[in-house]
């Protein structure tokens, strides 16, 4: 889909790394390898940040919580939006993320495949034609025919 000039002009970067640097530092590390220095302290791994492009800064941020707006990245479910519900700890193992989607399908994934978009049910950024509803192969070719 096309994106205006507007959601041209930054990027929705997931934080992947936080450390201290020398002279003790703050800086993040994002899932594209960006690194930002000084970034606001209530900003945590797993948050999405809002990086304006042309000077490489964190304009916005959405924290990794639960009633907040994500996209699967990865996985069989990659590609769908939903709110999240649940997250699941398993130590030694990978980590579960519950969502449910605008039409009431609750769905599982891994941690790592969760991408924060948005809050409130807002997005921060336009979404794909789909809206990133999973449609099942019947309902998929109703539509392409035009069949009820």
């Amino acid at each position: 889909h096309r994106i205006d000039t507007a959601e041209t002009a930054f990027k929705l970067c997931r934080v992947n790394k936080l450390q201290l640097a020398k002279n003790a530092i703050p800086f993040l590390v994002t899932h594209d390898g960006r690194t930002i220095r000084y970034p606001d302290p209530s900003v945590k791994v797993n948050d999405t940040v809002k990086v304006e492009l042309a000077t490489g800064k964190m304009v916005d941020f959405v924290k990794f919580e639960i009633g907040n707006l994500v996209m699967i990245t990865g996985g069989r479910n990659a590609g769908r939006v939903g709110t999240m519900q649940a997250v699941e700890r398993h130590p030694g193992s990978f980590d579960i993320v519950r969502v449910k989607d605008s039409t009431g399908n609750v769905f599982a994934t891994r941690l790592t495949n969760v991408f924060v978009v948005g809050s409130n049910g807002r997005s921060l950024v336009s979404l794909p034609r789909g809206k990133g509803i999973k449609l099942s192969i019947l309902e998929e070719r109703a539509k392409r025919t035009g069949s009820n």
